[in-house]
């Protein structure tokens, strides 16, 4: 299973003209390896983690996920790939206050239409899985911020994805505990055959990533081993 973006360019409104976002953007992500994009912001790259994650349409090119070309689909299509295909980290947790670290990966695949039975087993199993076992039933307030990120983390597991697609998972963490999220990223993505895409500012902790691209002005201008 793998993710392709192939010859992606993507426009914006812009006044009387448009403005490039995207351009003519390849990037080929393997099945149980990690991808970190880097680069300053407004280079674009929460436009190619949208277009990757199907959020956004691009005016030319292809995104294929897992063997899809995605262009292909309706919207309702696209959704449901999202919901069973793609998990999406997001910078900030926005965990919802009131459940329990596990009602929260719960909540994600009743979404999916999931047999509840299966449910409580399989959050538990991912929360043991990022090293909160014993934490499954503490609520937001009662977890730090970086276990807070690891939540948010096996919530986008929660329903197998074949992609996952992490935007600054460090930005608010210091950097023993951004390390620690880049560590379980990495063991994850092995372990559970992701083709994963990292979006981050942090060069700091890249050395274990499989490869390492930069953007600047919507274009990848190099792609090399970290």
């Amino acid at each position: 299973m793998t993710l392709l973006v192939h010859d992606v360019t993507l426009t914006y409104p812009d006044g009387e003209g448009r403005l490039t976002a995207l351009d003519r953007v390849h990037l080929d992500v393997p099945a149980g390896t990690l991808t970190a994009v880097v680069g300053p912001s407004g280079s674009g790259k929460s436009s190619l983690l949208a277009v990757a994650a199907t959020l956004v349409t691009p005016d030319s090119g292809r995104v294929v996920i897992a063997g899809q070309d995605t262009g292909k689909l309706t919207a309702a299509e696209k959704s449901a790939l999202r919901r069973s295909r793609i998990g999406i980290v997001f910078q900030q947790p926005n965990l919802l206050p009131a459940l329990t670290a596990a009602e929260q990966l719960q909540v994600m695949a009743h979404l999916s239409g999931r047999p509840s039975r299966q449910l409580r087993r399989r959050a538990l199993e991912l929360l043991a899985a990022v090293g909160l076992a014993d934490k499954a039933d503490r609520r937001p307030h009662q977890l730090s911020g970086g276990q807070r990120q690891r939540v948010n983390i096996a919530r986008a597991l929660m329903n197998e994805p074949a992609v996952l697609l992490v935007d600054e998972p460090t930005s608010a963490l210091d950097h023993e505990r951004g390390a620690a999220v880049l560590d379980l990223l990495v063991s994850l993505t092995r372990e559970r055959a992701t083709a994963t895409v990292l979006v981050t500012h942090d060069r700091a902790h890249l050395a274990a990533v499989d490869h390492t691209v930069t953007m600047t002005d919507g274009r990848l201008t190099d792609s090399v081993p970290a």
